[in-house]
């Protein structure tokens, strides 16, 4: 198999963009989805096996990357993309700082450091290293992930996340020593980690130990516990579960004050939620304050009995309330509005409450009572986050856009100034970029907004090689922020445009509600509309339109493709939900039903088969170059849904332009990505969609 391999990687440059392409056979197999009295063949079923341990499946992916790997390697451009690349990422980047007990813990990443590093600064000293991930993994691909101090910043529980899974290995360290504690945490996935004010432990959220595939099984019965330090595991205290609903998942947080333990319930990715509380002052049963699961209740923080939230009840775009934690009773405080509140905390004595206008963040100062006090002062057109809840009346914000690098904010909600205290400095010239919004009209007259960023020097009376991106899922708001990666598609003369399309949570409910379940349609009428405005605003042709997304927008752009072909010159769906019949049978598949329907019920069998990607390729029409992208430890959206759809697109005639797959090994959805694979992935990306684009040739 590896001489094969090698043979591919022997040809020449020229010929390997010029010849079509001889895809590796794939086996096929006589296995039917059937339900609701149809049967749909699903010929490649054998491809959703594991990648780690089922051999076919391996041999299948070795070749795959052989093939596509030979074809990336004679595109023009493609090691000067990669330069370059590296170049711009190597600049310094922080992460969002958190106090505890007067000291500061932030994430700092020198530049190319394939994981970024956990710095400590107590008051008066140099910033030290607690946690240096890199030298946990010769490949870099064991990552930290999730990291919460204790209250008196003596004590630090930290996630050790490997080869991108989701799930996740807590530990224990000494913050003075920088010694690891003997306690140890598995099976944790999804969790939040709230420590107990007074440090004798935290709680945290565990699903039990499975005894089939770890990175396929559906994750079922997550409960909520409490670990006392220096204790096994199996001593932890059960808080909460309902094994009654096992779909059901849980987690914990423990109030600023120390007073509430406050337990959310949700069952799938929608907003819904019910809420309990325990006094840790008196202890006793978890109390039910929100039962039923309808809408929002994200909590803002606390003070004395009086429990803040930010809530959708009677409220499509959000409004702030107080609720008092013994009784259940709710006062009204910041209404709804125009802009949708997306956001928001206590700081100090007043309420700071983040919304988004238009798919921009704008942030508003309240006082307790709900009475408006000013703007929060931000940089400019952009995206702001973090200001979590603190009792001093200071946080902290990032900030970014399109041309804008990462800075980290000092607010003072006592006098509704911002600092900057942290500026990424890449080697770019951000005045020579522009950014702009546009409206364009979808297929059912809906007004959609879009921004388009670009290069300021670039002749805008011809079209230009295009790259389109959207997501449309999951109440998943889609804002300006930094990114290396499309800064140098655009430094290269490339137009990035990114469509805020139905199915987000851009303008509330309604705008979530308009792209999901039998509107799922709307999503990639607004996608598909979008291509259309650029191309009619003369900014790109089709012949020059590549369009790109992940996960949920990974199903996004398999749709589009399928359902228009000719709109597109290239295509690049990453760890796509290509499988709309089976996706729930995976991991956290079932968690989906919110967005994309229940197949047990026919009328969302019908309709998911009507527009799913693996399903749906259709020989005789010529479809756009597709490099499609996933990972082997992906136990999010599991390989197998990009496999299927891979090899489904070989199988069919549509055309000579390639259709090919890139398999990353040791890496998973995204989080805890390598710094060089992320490069290596971001150059093949360009490369290929720039060749056919125009943009490199």
């Amino acid at each position: 198999m590896r001489l094969i391999v090698a043979a591919i990687m022997m040809m020449t440059s020229a010929a390997a963009l010029a010849a079509p392409i001889a895809y590796p056979a794939t086996r096929t197999g006589p296995e039917v989805e059937a339900r609701h009295g149809i049967s749909v063949p699903d010929p490649y079923r054998w491809l959703e096996a594991d990648v780690r341990t089922d051999a076919g499946v391996a041999q299948w992916v070795e070749v795959q990357n052989g093939v596509t790997m030979a074809y990336l390697a004679g595109l023009p451009k493609r090691d000067t993309i990669r330069t370059r690349l590296t170049e711009l990422y190597n600049y310094e980047r922080f992460g969002l700082p958190r106090v505890k007990g007067g000291v500061q813990f932030f994430s700092r990443n020198s530049g190319l450091q394939n994981q970024s590093v956990l710095y400590v600064q107590a008051p008066g000293q140099e910033p030290r290293v607690l946690i240096d991930p890199n030298p946990w993994a010769k490949d870099g691909a064991t990552a930290l992930a999730e990291w919460q101090p204790s209250a008196d910043g003596k004590l630090l529980v930290y996630a050790v996340q490997d080869g991108g899974t989701d799930w996740r290995t807590l530990k224990l360290r000494d913050v003075a020593t920088g010694a690891d504690l003997p306690d140890v945490i598995e099976w944790v996935k999804s969790s939040a980690i709230s420590w107990k004010k007074d440090g004798s432990g935290f709680y945290y959220s565990r699903f039990p130990e499975q005894s089939g595939p770890k990175y396929l099984g559906v994750s079922l019965n997550q409960k909520l516990y409490f670990h006392k330090l220096g204790t096994p595991q199996s001593a932890d205290t059960l808080i909460f579960e309902t094994p009654e609903h096992p779909k059901r998942g849980h987690y914990g947080q423990v109030t600023d004050d120390g007073r509430w333990l406050v337990i959310t319930t949700s069952e799938g990715t929608d907003s819904r939620f019910e809420v309990r509380v325990v006094d840790l002052a008196t202890g006793g049963a978890p109390r039910a304050l929100v039962t039923g699961l309808e809408f929002d209740w994200s909590l803002a923080g606390s003070a004395g009995d009086t429990l803040y939230f930010r809530t959708n009840k009677g409220a499509p775009k959000g409004r702030v309330v107080a609720m008092n934690a013994r009784t259940g009773a709710i006062s009204a405080l910041v209404p709804e509005a125009a802009a949708t509140i997306t956001g928001a905390s206590l700081v100090g004595k007043r309420l700071v409450v983040e919304t988004l206008e238009d798919a921009k963040s704008v942030v508003r100062l309240h006082e307790l009572d709900g009475k408006p006090v000013g703007v929060v002062p931000l940089p400019g057109i952009g995206t702001a986050g973090g200001f979590e809840s603190s009792d001093d009346g200071k946080t902290w914000f990032a900030f970014s856009s399109f041309a804008t690098p990462g800075s980290i904010w000092r607010y003072d909600a006592a006098t509704n100034k911002a600092e900057v205290v942290r500026q990424a400095k890449v080697a770019f010239n951000p005045a020579d970029y522009a950014v702009s919004q546009i409206f364009y009209t979808s297929k059912d007259g809906t007004r959609v907004p879009m921004f388009v960023a670009h290069r300021k020097d670039l002749d805008l009376s011809k079209p230009h090689p295009a790259l389109l991106y959207a997501y449309g899922g999951f109440d998943i708001s889609q804002t300006p922020g930094f990114s290396v990666s499309r800064l140098v598609w655009m430094e290269m003369g490339g137009i990035f445009a990114l469509a805020n399309i139905r199915g987000g949570g851009e303008y509330g409910a309604a705008w979530h509600d308009g792209g999901r379940l039998l509107n799922k349609q709307n999503v990639f009428d607004d996608f598909i509309a979008a291509g259309e405005a650029l191309v009619a605003r003369g900014l790109t042709s089709k012949g020059q339109l590549a369009i790109q997304g992940g996960s949920n927008g990974g199903l996004l752009v398999g749709a589009v493709t399928n359902q228009r072909p000719d709109l597109f010159a290239a295509a690049l769906p990453a760890v796509g939900v290509m499988d709309m019949l089976r996706y729930a049978n995976w991991t956290a598949g079932r968690y989906w039903v919110d967005d994309y329907g229940d197949v047990t019920k026919p009328e969302f069998f019908r309709y998911n088969l009507g527009f799913s990607p693996y399903h749906n390729v259709k020989s005789g029409k010529d479809y756009p170059a597709i490099l499609v992208t996933t990972a082997d430890t992906d136990d999010r959206v599991v390989p197998g849904h990009s496999f299927k759809y891979a090899a489904a697109l070989q199988a069919a005639q549509i055309g000579d332009k390639p259709h090919l797959i890139r398999i990353e090994t040791r890496a998973g959805h995204g989080s805890g990505k390598p710094t060089d694979k992320i490069i290596a992935e971001a150059a093949d990306l360009w490369a290929f969609a720039g060749y056919w684009t125009g943009l490199t040739k």
